[in-house]
């Protein structure tokens, strides 16, 4: 079975769909299992981070959070900064 939008690079895993017939199931599972989250979560935010990266949950909130913070220039979106008061009128 082809999965046209899986972006898992590791095609030795042989629960990566270009191995087996049955899409992504297998791989679901076993990261359901494992506490983890697919490697298709991860691509989705950063590149690829090859099979040994942390692919626990915590992991993916990391990632998540690294990469948004260089966006974020707004300390109100960030949710990690207090707002500063203005300065008092003289």
């Amino acid at each position: 079975m082809n999965v046209a939008f899986c972006t898992c690079r590791d095609t030795k895993c042989p629960l990566n769909p270009v191995n087996h017939d049955r899409g992504c199931t297998p791989c679901i599972g076993k990261c359901l299992r494992e506490g983890e989250l697919p490697s298709c979560f991860f691509n989705a935010v950063a590149p690829y981070r090859g099979p040994d990266a942390d692919y626990t949950y915590q992991g993916f909130a990391q990632l998540v959070l690294e990469a948004e913070r260089p966006c974020t220039a707004d300390p109100r979106q960030a949710g990690t900064e207090q707002m500063q008061s203005p300065p008092p009128e003289t």
